[in-house]
């Protein structure tokens, strides 16, 4: 049974998902302020039963816990929670994870571009500040990176510095814009979001916060997902720049793209043809071969240089969800609206 709402601040609701997450989620739960009205603990198949922990030791009306009978990801059991929250009625819903090391006292900071009409999408930033990361294992600093470069790429939001991180705050009627069964369901489901949020072309910003890590268990290890990453990543870059320069939009940009690329492969197959034959003939190369190949390359890249430009600064600023109506009963109970491009 869902609780009722808080009634200092009925708009919140907090999504926790568990695995391994034990007692911890326990203080992660305490700590949640007054101005969440729903708290939603997703027990993902979780080995040491933080769902039943929490059952069993929690006196927080607030809480409802949810279980999955088998294991779907930490992107499988934020759904689960982003579904429930918007059945419940909620307007914004964080995401928390259950380690502890996301503080929940920066809720209302988390929130508070949503509710001021500023931006759609909400995630913590633990690069903000240089020393803020001293903590932060080295190989998981460096994995953080890569991961957040290739993920700016895919997703179109440049501007960010953490797009990996998961401490997220999304409106609702937004996430009603979304098709959640095609959303990542694992460790890739930060980055898909923020890929599927560009094509909506959802304002997203970010909070400044501390990175924590003391010794809480973590089942996510940078050096084995940077192949998935990249995988997903990659996919969904060519994804984004068909559908936002060649489908929904077509601008000089897109012309700039158009002429670029073949102009590159032009230079590059001919110059590597040519290389190769006067490499086994004992030849060598004229001046005009040279610039044959020479040329096409740098206005290849200068055209590109000149979309990266165009790409990077061309991040929405007006928020999306004040634009949406109202999630109607219907909308609240199916919890999911189809997306415009996959």
């Amino acid at each position: 049974m869902t609780p009722s709402p808080n009634a200092a601040s009925p708009a919140i609701a907090v999504v926790i998902p568990c695995y391994r997450s034990g007692e911890l989620a326990l203080d992660v739960v305490r700590r949640i302020g007054p101005e969440v009205g729903w708290i939603f603990v997703v027990d993902d198949c979780c080995p040491v039963q933080t769902g039943q922990t929490v059952q069993a030791h929690s006196t927080d009306p607030r809480v409802t816990v949810l279980f999955h009978s088998e294991n779907q990801g930490v992107g499988g059991a934020v759904i689960t929670g982003y579904i429930a929250a918007m059945k419940a009625g909620a307007s914004v819903i964080v995401k928390l994870d259950g380690d502890g090391q996301m503080a929940p006292e920066r809720i209302p900071q988390l929130c508070s571009p949503i509710l001021s009409g500023q931006a759609d999408y909400v995630k913590g930033n633990r690069f903000h500040i240089a020393g803020g990361v001293a903590a932060m294992p080295p190989l998981r600093l460096i994995g953080n990176v890569a991961l957040s470069f290739i993920t700016k790429a895919s997703s179109g939001y440049w501007q960010l510095f953490d797009p990996t991180n998961g401490y997220t705050a999304i409106h609702t009627r937004v996430l009603a814009e979304l098709d959640t069964d095609k959303i990542a369901k694992r460790y890739f489901f930060e980055s898909d979001m923020l890929f599927r949020l560009n094509l909506l072309r959802a304002v997203v910003s970010e909070m400044p916060m501390k990175a924590a890590y003391d010794g809480e268990p973590s089942s996510l290890s940078p050096a084995k997902v940077i192949a998935p990453f990249l995988k997903g990543n990659t996919r969904n870059f060519f994804k984004r720049v068909l559908y936002r320069y060649f489908v929904s939009d077509f601008s000089l940009a897109s012309l700039e793209l158009l002429c670029a690329m073949p102009l590159l492969a032009f230079g590059i197959l001919y110059g590597a043809e040519h290389l190769l034959s006067n490499r086994f003939s004992g030849g060598v190369a004229s001046a005009g071969t040279v610039m044959a190949s020479a040329l096409p390359i740098i206005l290849g890249f200068q055209l590109l240089l000149s979309w990266l430009n165009y790409d990077v600064s061309s991040q929405p600023t007006q928020a999306l969800h004040p634009q949406l109506p109202p999630l109607t009963d219907a909308a609240q109970q199916e919890a999911q609206r189809p997306q415009a491009p996959h």
